[in-house]
């Protein structure tokens, strides 16, 4: 991780630095600088494929990292409104050299973002990024002439809904079928209702109004009450809520209780397992997955293979041995049969086919496995230190591991997106849990120079 560069592409507050718009518009062309080398086809005229989510920043954005993108001759491809893996998908089916996505994901309205995707329809790798960043920020003038062109706009909509409606069982309907949907007031606003009326679904639409000021406000993966609450009211089979930029769900069962993407794996690793789908008998997950799930699988003969926090991480883990599911607790959830990054509409489409062929009510799921007691903190830091370098942290966490005697762990990590430290905490006593990450989080505050704890 640089020091542009998080671990999902470059995140900021327009118009501070690094979003200022002639520091994006340098973003732009030292993009094409280093991805001109990744073109596929030489001698071809280069071709980058752009969209964003609902966010009111978008559009100045967009007009500034075209700048600089058009100074190196690339052909750009405007899709306007659209989610992360409607781009990824769309890169790869049009052959075109590498893609990009304008969104700040699950944060708040006043932050947005720039992520990359590769002509594979994957998020760059570090060795790329780093190319990039050292562009950027090598202390020589990048210099270019500004070219103005009249964007070229491309709606890939109906393709996209097709791709997604064609990873479902063939005959497969959701005729009748109460659900509640909620967008998130962002990037699939119009597509994701689409979809499940087209399959039959019975849908009560919430969060698709977006104005650019109201991506993630009140609603969203992060946000889920509204959703939950709707799903009981509507007597509905179930809730499923996306993010802003749509690459993750969550669902609230009938009786509106949450299962996140730790409950998404539990359900489609066992089935695909069953349907001989599960190469391997693995599934990947983050290290912040809960205790019981990782638990929940091996009991079931599914090895969970770790790695840390961000999509990215899991997708590299699962091309490495060829796995076909991995998520993380946030929704992320990938299935490499059909895509080769997170998609929050086909996991929602995915699990609710597994669950329909199961012929279970969701309720039946959530109590499959034993959730072990979970503390999450954050530290707001002015700086992130090594760990190690912080004055009695690590004796002090082996200590308290020996204390969970194998029953529970710790795990702590800087955000890759934000200015934060997090700790996590599990075992079998929520007191005793909780102890820890407030002795940890005590620890780190006064030798670190760690800030106010963040809310959450």
């Amino acid at each position: 991780m640089g020091k542009l560069f998080g671990t999902d592409g470059i995140r900021g507050v327009p118009w501070n630095y690094p979003f200022t718009e002639d520091f994006i518009s340098k973003i732009g062309y030292a993009a094409t600088l280093v991805l001109a080398h990744y073109n596929k086809r030489p001698g071809r005229k280069p071709v980058v494929l752009i969209g964003m989510d609902s966010r009111g920043s978008g559009k100045r954005i967009k007009k500034a990292l075209v700048e600089g993108i058009w100074a190196n001759k690339f052909k750009v491809l405007d899709l306007g409104v659209i989610s992360t893996p409607a781009v990824a998908y769309l890169v790869r089916r049009e052959d075109a050299d590498f893609g990009i996505v304008i969104s700040a994901s699950h944060n708040p309205p006043e932050f947005n973002g720039i992520k990359f995707f590769s002509c594979d329809g994957l998020k760059l790798n570090d060795a790329i990024e780093n190319k990039i960043e050292a562009l950027l920020l090598s202390g020589k003038p990048l210099t270019f002439r500004r070219i103005k062109h009249a964007i070229q706009k491309k709606d890939y909509s109906r393709d996209y809904i097709d791709f997604l409606k064609g990873t479902l069982p063939r005959g497969f309907s959701l005729k009748g079928v109460k659900l509640v949907l909620d967008c998130a007031n962002g990037a699939a606003y119009k597509t994701a209702p689409q979809i499940f009326k087209e399959l039959g679904a019975d849908i009560t639409v919430i969060g698709a109004k977006p104005d650019g000021k109201n991506i993630n406000i009140g609603c969203g993966a992060l946000y889920t009450e509204a959703m939950q609450n709707s799903t009981v009211r509507s007597k509905a089979f179930c809730g499923i809520s996306l993010d802003g930029d749509a690459d993750r769900c969550m669902f609230s069962d009938e009786k509106g209780r949450l299962l996140d993407g730790d409950d998404l794996v539990s359900i489609a690793a066992p089935y695909m397992r069953g349907k001989g789908r599960l190469i391997n008998d693995k599934a990947v997950l983050t290290f912040m997955s809960n205790y019981g799930l990782i638990k929940y699988l091996n009991d079931l003969g599914i090895k969970a293979v770790q790695v840390p926090v961000g999509d990215k991480n899991v997708t590299d883990a699962m091309r490495k041995e060829d796995l076909k599911i991995g998520g993380e607790s946030s929704g992320h959830i990938i299935f490499r049969e059909f895509a080769p990054t997170g998609d929050g509409i086909l996991t929602a489409l995915q699990i609710l086919a597994a669950v329909r062929d199961m012929g279970k009510p969701f309720s039946y799921f959530k109590n499959l496995w034993k959730r072990y007691p979970q503390v999450v903190g954050s530290l707001k830091v002015a700086n992130k230190p090594p760990l190690e370098q912080v004055h009695g942290f690590r004796d002090k966490i082996l200590k308290f591991e020996g204390k969970l005697k194998g029953n529970g762990r710790i795990f702590i990590r800087y955000s890759g997106t934000e200015p934060l430290l997090r700790i996590l905490v599990e075992g079998e006593s929520r007191a005793v849990i909780k102890d820890i990450s407030d002795d940890l989080m005590e620890h780190y505050r006064k030798h670190s120079g760690a800030l106010q704890t963040a809310k959450r």
